[in-house]
């Protein structure tokens, strides 16, 4: 909803959806209507009365431009210059694509299902912004093809529980940054960026210059995955979280533009600019977000019986599974620094061979395999990489004397 009422001259946003059916058929029957669109929909009568005194318009600017903007590129509106449109003569109107029939979709879904799938995609709306509009569309399509039957209203199943931890305000500012790179991208070989960015980590405020590869949702927050001058001045990848981008928008660097770095300008002119498929393969090299840190093996023991409850039969990552007490030494041996080698085989010899014991490869470093390492706490046991043992134990030791 909109923070702050319009003032002082009537606006579009205070007026009700009653209204707006009224003012253009005035000898419309609400009761036939409610009637029509609780058939076709099979939404309760309740509900749609309460839609009726709702205001359609009052909501941020934001998603009205993206309404307005999908409007035009589905032929129902027609662009009139920067941030206005003309309407389109009714028998200019777009049929609805036969390939949105049911025969054409080649899957065959009840009613419910459709709108249990929905109700998921919903869900997960806030991960791309045009997926608010499309499912507004597919709402409709549904409810209106041919076989589409009415539904009792019944109580929603299924909910999907998602943290994602920023403002209005902020959520309004992610989504346009992420229009902007995804529109770039639709050109081939894209561009540079540039924008203002603001370290959580470092505690300090920076300019970024980099080629855009990809998005993430990782953990509460999206991220940007990028190949440049990394924070450090050096060429490499790294991720950014979008709502630490200060910039009121991010700048568009042509090719030729002076600003852009003359390594990334080589991997163009050579056909080498990075893809989202190395990304990947890197993801699956190792465990962990921050993909261009340093890999290390981890090897964890936890309690049989929390095993069995908490880690057995889970998929952490691919690298990520059990392995025998018996196998320890060796992988010790070939994969550990050999300064740190005397200190684990001395903890792996202390242990009990009937505890359960995991390995997979790990970022050193990253956030997020830190954050999962303390969750266990204190039912796993950090064996290796030594420095991450050191970590936990350290942490553990702060936050024992805040209980004492």
């Amino acid at each position: 909803a909109v923070p702050r009422p319009c003032q002082g001259q009537p606006c579009p946003c205070q007026v009700p959806t009653r209204d707006w059916l009224l003012r253009h058929q005035p000898d419309l029957s609400l009761t036939d209507w409610l009637t029509e669109a609780a058939h076709l929909s099979g939404l309760a009568l309740g509900h749609l009365e309460t839609q009726l005194e709702a205001c359609p318009f009052a909501t941020v600017h934001r998603t009205l431009r993206d309404d307005l903007h999908w409007l035009a590129q589905t032929g129902w509106l027609q662009p009139a210059g920067r941030g206005q449109w003309h309407k389109v003569s009714p028998h200019r109107w777009p049929q609805r694509p036969p390939s949105l029939e049911q025969e054409h979709l080649g899957v065959s879904l009840s009613s419910r299902e459709r709108r249990d799938l929905m109700h998921l995609l919903e869900s997960l709306s806030f991960l791309q912004p045009q997926l608010a509009v499309v499912l507004e569309t597919l709402w409709q399509q549904f409810t209106e093809a041919p076989y589409a039957r009415p539904v009792a209203e019944s109580p929603r199943r299924l909910f999907v529980h998602l943290d994602y931890i920023l403002s209005a305000t902020a959520q309004e500012r992610v989504d346009q940054h992420q229009e902007d790179l995804e529109h770039l991208w639709q050109h081939p070989e894209a561009g540079i960026i540039q924008f203002e960015y603001l370290s959580g980590r470092r505690q300090r405020q920076f300019g970024v210059t980099a080629y855009p590869v990809c998005f993430h949702y990782v953990r509460r927050a999206k991220y940007l995955t990028t190949y440049g001058l990394t924070p450090d001045q050096e060429l490499g990848w790294w991720n950014y979280r979008l709502d630490r981008i200060v910039s009121d928008r991010i700048k568009i660097l042509p090719w030729g533009d002076p600003a852009v770095p003359p390594p990334l300008r080589q991997l163009r002119q050579v056909g080498q600019l990075p893809t989202p498929q190395q990304v990947e393969a890197h993801l699956e090299d190792a465990w962990g977000f921050n993909f261009y840190l340093p890999k290390a093996l981890l090897i964890m023991r936890f309690d049989p019986t929390f095993a069995r409850w908490y880690v057995d039969d889970t998929q952490r990552h691919p690298t990520f599974g059990p392995v025998a007490y018996q196998a320890l030494p060796s992988l010790i041996a070939t994969h550990a620094p050999a300064t740190d080698q005397a200190a684990l085989l001395d903890r792996v010899a202390q242990c009990s061979p009937t505890d359960a014991y995991y390995q997979a490869w790990i970022r050193l470093g990253d956030t997020n395999v830190t954050l999962r390492l303390r969750d266990w706490r204190p039912n796993g046991e950090v064996i290796a990489p030594l420095e991450v043992r050191q970590q936990m134990r350290a942490e553990a030791e702060e936050e024992l004397n805040q209980y004492q």
